[in-house]
């Protein structure tokens, strides 16, 4: 059995939780939207034609904003398509993903849903076909109260107070030739400067993410970022950071070593926002949305299988298993450890599309990864305290990995302390320990494991419970002293009360 030993001091604080950590996003892409989280025709749609079902299980998730509405699709988006009168809304090519548009759902129907599934609106503006002009514009719609032409179009549409929304994406992964509209970094930072400046000239109350590399791998990483940031620093808010991972070699030990990648990816951008801040001798810091996370690779051998110009396609639809459980626990570990400048990320995406959501016509569940995403929203609000970790490492394509993903949160006006951990070993138990003198009095209160002997165990809609936490009595406090059992390959949370 392998030993480790976490280190926490409750005066070691890394930063308060920003919950918008916890948030998702919803893109006009296979069935997230059409199926997904509004299907007028199913019988578990309310009078607008919104999922209730899957709405209850969105709302256990606690998801504080959803970015909306893509994404590679907002790059060739006009938002006025999705407005107005429905049979009056234009059909239209996505180019995105080579599917047909209905704008059956737009802003106004994104914006009626998040009240309903409890969130709050993360807005993008299309920089990829678009410009300065439409970003102004979309602006006014959604947050002026009236007596101007976009403003008063919204109250045409039967919405008399604006939607207020203040969190807005400067584009979607402009870096990426895929992308719609793509540009150099020196052509977005200066389009990403000037839309942000008279955003914020019709809204000043707004905040602003502008797009940083689509991934660690591409190869303008860095450069990107620092002539982005050069250009716009002063107009924005935050920087993005999109990556997803993936098994394809079924190797299960370097799969679960991603998270050792994700934490320098954070590191080095931090370190370049940092960079530009001494080089413009500024004050304010650029903090990170990491907007775009999660697994993504089950899919990819279906979709290409896919008709163009058809509606609402199953697409990008991976099942998850157990083991991509694992990994999302620790992606979610690895950002809360950077709580300090990791203020908004988004697991993308949140129903039928890589989602920890699925559908059919007949019901919704819960994927595999939904659990220790609910789980950490839940009870990983708070401080997060410095954790230092003393586990064995084995080697991987990411250098040497801890075989424990751990943080600490500490609550303290419900005097509570919560440590969620990953256990990578795959055969091996650990024994962890943990020095709670400083919290005197405290007791373990309930101990929830996510474990299961096949790695490759899902959840279907017929069979939804193959992989679900439950409650073990592995964790105690004697003596000060946090002694707790994880069994090999799973993800633990420890609660402890005093």
């Amino acid at each position: 059995m392998k030993k480790s030993n976490l280190f926490i001091d409750k005066h070691f604080k890394v930063a308060e939780v920003d919950k918008r950590i916890y948030g998702s996003f919803i893109e006009h892409l296979g069935r997230a939207v059409y199926g997904g989280i509004y299907q007028p025709e199913s019988a578990f749609s309310d009078e607008q034609g919104f999922r209730t079902d899957v709405a209850k299980l969105i709302t256990r998730l606690d998801v504080p904003v959803v970015r909306y509405p893509g994404g590679n699709f907002v790059s060739g988006y006009h938002w006025e398509d999705g407005v107005g009168p429905k049979d009056e809304r234009p059909r239209k090519t996505d180019l995105a993903w080579n599917v047909i548009e209905t704008n059956q759902f737009g802003l106004n129907e994104f914006m009626d849903w998040t009240k309903k599934a409890n969130t709050e609106a993360m807005m993008a503006v299309n920089l990829g076909t678009r410009g300065v002009d439409d970003a102004k514009n979309i602006v006014e719609y959604c947050n002026l109260k009236g007596g101007t032409y976009y403003s008063d179009l919204r109250k045409k549409h039967g919405y008399q107070n604006p939607h207020d929304i203040k969190l807005w994406c400067l584009g979607n992964e402009m870096d990426g030739p895929w992308q719609m509209g793509h540009k150099t970094a020196p052509e977005y930072g200066r389009i990403a400067a000037e839309a942000g400046r008279i955003m914020k000239m019709v809204d000043p109350s707004i905040e602003l993410v502008a797009c940083g590399s689509s991934s660690l791998t591409i190869d303008t990483f860095g450069t990107w970022e620092d002539t982005v940031l050069s250009e716009a620093y002063d107009m924005i808010d935050y920087l993005s950071l999109h990556q997803y991972y993936g098994n394809q070699d079924n190797n299960t030990p370097d799969f679960l070593a991603n998270t050792v990648a994700m934490d320098e990816f954070i590191s080095s951008v931090v370190s370049i926002c940092d960079a530009v801040k001494a080089k413009k001798r500024r004050h304010k810091n650029i903090n990170l949305s990491f907007d775009e996370w999660n697994v993504w690779y089950h899919s990819h051998e279906q979709d290409q299988k896919l008709e163009r110009w058809c509606e609402a396609p199953h697409q990008l639809e991976d099942i998850y298993n157990f083991e991509d459980a694992l990994l999302v626990a620790g992606m979610m570990i690895t950002m809360l450890m950077h709580a300090d400048r990791v203020k908004i990320a988004c697991l993308a995406q949140l129903v039928n599309v890589i989602a920890p959501i699925m559908t059919s016509d007949t019901g919704a569940w819960k994927q595999t990864i939904y659990y220790p995403f609910e789980l950490i929203s839940r009870y990983g609000r708070g401080t997060v305290l410095g954790t230092l970790s003393d586990a064995p490492c084995y080697e991987s394509s990411h250098g040497d990995a801890p075989y424990l993903d751990a943080v600490c949160i500490m609550d303290e006006e419900q005097s509570a302390l919560t440590i969620f951990a990953v256990n990578k070993d795959l055969t091996d138990s650990m024994e962890l320990s943990c020095d709670l003198r400083q919290f005197e009095g405290y007791q373990v209160k309930e101990h929830l494991v996510l474990t299961n002997p096949d790695l490759k165990a899902v959840n279907t809609e017929e069979h939804p419970d193959c992989v679900v936490p439950v409650k073990t009595q592995n964790a105690k406090v004697t003596d000060g002293i946090l002694h707790a059992l994880l069994c090999d390959k799973s993800f633990h949370v420890i609660r402890l009360e005093r």
